[in-house]
């Protein structure tokens, strides 16, 4: 009987885990591509500059989250693995 709720256990602290890695990830990405946007707005750039450089946002924003979202998970298959 333990063993049945040990593996619900597991599974939803995976659950909790995935949901939390994504929602971090896309909030620094949000971030990251604010503080470019905000950046732009602040020296005044515009026109195809402007354009460039809010994709180049857009990359920085992309990787930060999937950067944050593969630590995260990276870390808790660590965890799980040592039994913590």
């Amino acid at each position: 009987m333990d063993m049945g709720r040990e593996s619900r256990w597991d599974k939803d602290a995976m659950t909790v885990e995935i949901v939390f890695a994504l929602v971090t990830a896309a909030v620094l990405a949000a971030v990251v591509f604010g503080a470019v946007l905000a950046l732009t707005w602040a020296l005044g750039v515009s026109g195809s500059a402007d354009k460039g450089v809010s994709v180049a946002g857009a990359l920085l924003g992309a990787a930060a989250g999937l950067w944050r979202l593969v630590r995260v998970l990276r870390r808790f298959d660590e965890q799980r693995r040592r039994g913590n």
